[in-house]
């Protein structure tokens, strides 16, 4: 029954928070149209702002069927200057402010407007809020786009001037090393990279065991340097012109191992044909590096044991014992103190072997050392294959620092490995392995779901967008329809609404206000009588 129809917003695009419209003069009039879909030409004078104020001011919806003889606009020269009869009036709020009016009259006809419109209209008024709110982040959106764009060019110039900058690394890198190597404390530990506060821990520790001869136990998982640190411990110590002797206790069986470790005589077993020096021996007076100990069997743990005990060992099919004077160093990524409670592990052995303890965090506790691992990495890598070392993109490093590193250093040294095949000027994200590029496209896919791009045109992108937002706020709302709509600044009725539309939620379930107990409201009365406890 509406012959005009107008919406009125604020003239500010984006108000502050807290601001309230309460001057209809202070808003534009953006859509003005006829019931033929006409532009009503200066719309600005063509409607009541008595009436728009009212509704301003209050924040309620407004019905009259016979404007002209409504007592409430007695005092308003506007509504007898434009002749109206039937007119309603919604409120347009977004985010709880009312920024906006939705005005539909008619001047002909008395009655063109039911109670059963204000539904509709305030229908409208929801969509019409919703819609300008989407309009607006996407406007945004595109701003910001268009600002990144316009940095480009200032980027590239950057870049060239960090160019120049480069050249002149080289002397201050040598400058921060040395500054790095007083900082990591007495010793040389030039061969480990690392500048995280875990790694500052681990050579503060290192500080302290290097200088002693006690043995020492050295946990961490698979790929996290164990063995490094054995050899800086080893060639910074007492010890450094001795030898330096290596065995992984998981690499050979039980019969090879006690062979390796404690040597034979000629025709000790088939094979056998000449003498050989065990590593206890070999490293006498030096240090031996026991790697994986805990994969030592309980029989072998035992010898071991007699041997740090007595300071001897005898070789196999021999009588006769030998004095030996080792430092010990053993590693494992085993937790030894709970194979010692599961009967795996002599607990005698882990006392005489755990003496000192460093731990060495894997790569995922200290990611701010992964672009100075990989730089490090890739650049050996290169020096070994004679070619130079491509670049470190910023996405590719952002990758590596996002990925966990199941495998940490050594993991990360066969990456770069790999990448130094593929890549020649620079490494892109398309040269690294799947997991690295699944762990990105997964982070990407968690930044859409914060700001929604605009794909395919914009009514698709409206309704994506009001389907996630109203699923986010009934969700943060624990199901409570009423503060989701308030959550999202639209009236109860206009999510109800747009529930069935998307089919989200039950969807079905009815408003209070279209109960069993609702009255219809008299005509002509105010429009705060539809109002009622949304509770849920």
């Amino acid at each position: 029954g509406g012959e005009r129809g107008f919406v009125l917003m604020t003239g500010k695009p984006n108000p502050g928070a807290g601001e309230e419209i309460k001057d209809p003069r202070e808003m534009k009039v953006r859509v003005a149209r006829s019931f033929d879909r006409t532009d009503i030409p200066v719309p600005a004078t063509r409607i009541s702002m008595g009436i728009t104020g009212r509704v301003l001011e209050s924040g309620r919806p407004l019905l009259s069927v016979d404007a002209g003889r409504d007592e409430r606009f007695s005092a308003m020269a506007s509504v007898e200057e434009l002749r109206l009869r039937s007119v309603i009036c919604f409120p347009i709020q977004l985010d709880g402010r009312t920024e906006g009016v939705l005005y539909l009259d008619n001047r002909m006809q008395r009655g063109a407007f039911r109670e059963d419109d204000l539904e509709l209209a305030e229908l409208l008024a929801g969509q019409a809020a919703m819609a300008i709110k989407n309009a607006r982040l996407v406007s945004e959106l595109r701003e910001r786009n268009q600002r990144l764009l316009q940095s480009s060019e200032q980027i590239q110039s950057l870049n060239e001037q960090l160019g120049r900058k480069v050249r002149d690394r080289d002397s201050e890198l040598a400058v921060v090393r040395a500054e790095l190597g007083r900082e990591r404390g007495r010793y040389d530990y030039e061969s480990i990279v690392g500048a995280s506060d875990e790694m500052k821990r681990v050579f503060s520790e290192l500080d302290r065991i290097i200088a002693t001869e006690l043995p020492v136990m050295i946990h961490g998982e698979s790929g996290t340097g164990k063995e490094l640190i054995a050899r800086a411990i080893h060639y910074n110590g007492p010890r450094r012109d001795k030898p330096f002797v290596v065995e992984n206790c998981a690499a050979l069986p039980d019969a090879l191992l006690e062979s390796e470790l404690f040597g034979h005589v000629r025709g000790a077993f088939t094979g056998a044909d000449r003498a050989k020096k065990g590593l206890l021996e070999q490293a006498s007076g030096g240090t031996l590096f026991l790697d994986e100990i805990g994969d030592m069997s309980t029989e072998m743990q035992k010898k071991l044991l007699r041997v740090l005990q007595d300071g001897e060992v005898r070789p196999l099919g021999s009588n006769q014992v030998t004095k030996v004077d080792v430092r010990l160093l053993a590693a494992s990524h085993e937790d030894l103190e709970h194979m010692v409670k599961a009967g795996k592990f002599r607990e005698d052995l882990f006392y005489r072997v755990n003496v000192l303890a460093l731990r060495l965090p894997p790569l995922r506790e200290r990611r701010e050392d992964i672009p100075l691992l990989a730089g490090a990495l890739l650049a050996r890598a290169a020096r070994e294959a004679s070619r130079p070392a491509p670049h470190l993109t910023h996405d590719v490093l952002a990758a590596l620092a996002a990925y966990d590193w199941p495998g940490n250093v050594r993991e990360l040294e066969n990456e770069m490995r790999r990448v130094l095949l593929l890549a020649e000027d620079s490494v892109r994200i398309e040269h690294l392995t799947q997991a690295l590029l699944t762990r990105g496209e997964a982070s990407r896919k968690a930044a859409t779901q914060l700001m929604p791009l605009v794909v395919g045109d914009l009514r698709s992108a409206v309704e994506s967008f009001e389907r996630t937002a109203i699923d986010e706020a009934l969700r943060r709302a624990g199901g409570n329809k009423s503060r989701a709509a308030k959550e999202l600044g639209i009236s109860r009725f206009a999510l109800q609404r747009k529930l069935e539309k998307y089919g989200l939620g039950n969807g079905a379930g009815t408003l209070d206000l279209e109960g069993p107990h609702a009255a219809p409201l008299e005509a002509g009365a105010p429009a705060e009588a539809l109002e009622s406890d949304e509770g849920e």
